[in-house]
């Protein structure tokens, strides 16, 4: 799957805001066929910042991502109401999901 984290810098005055200004393109993204998962966080030490944390199929659900309507959208609309350009890590990873957390294990 393709892993991708990301970091936005909302501006102050939107921040509170961003997710219902993002709500559409998070909808659309998250009803994407190749759309494992598309969650946002906000930042316990920043409130003006929110971590989304993505996953895709495979390259063609990242391509298709990239390529759709709503992608397009929000690279015209959301810039507007962020302080900087976004940060990013994206990587492959060799599995289909989430794994758990073996060190912290509930029994």
């Amino acid at each position: 799957m393709i892993f991708i984290t990301a970091k936005f810098r909302v501006r102050p005055e939107h921040a509170d805001r961003w997710p219902e200004i993002a709500r559409d393109f998070t909808e659309a993204t998250r009803a994407e066929p190749g759309c494992l998962w598309y969650d946002w966080s906000r930042s316990l030490d920043d409130p003006n910042e929110y971590v989304l944390v993505e996953a895709f199929r495979d390259d063609d659900a990242g391509a298709a991502h990239v390529g759709s309507e709503h992608f397009r959208t929000a690279q015209r609309e959301l810039p507007q109401y962020l302080a900087e350009t976004p940060r990013i890590v994206n990587a492959k990873v060799d599995q289909d999901g989430w794994s758990e957390l073996g060190e912290l294990a509930v029994e």
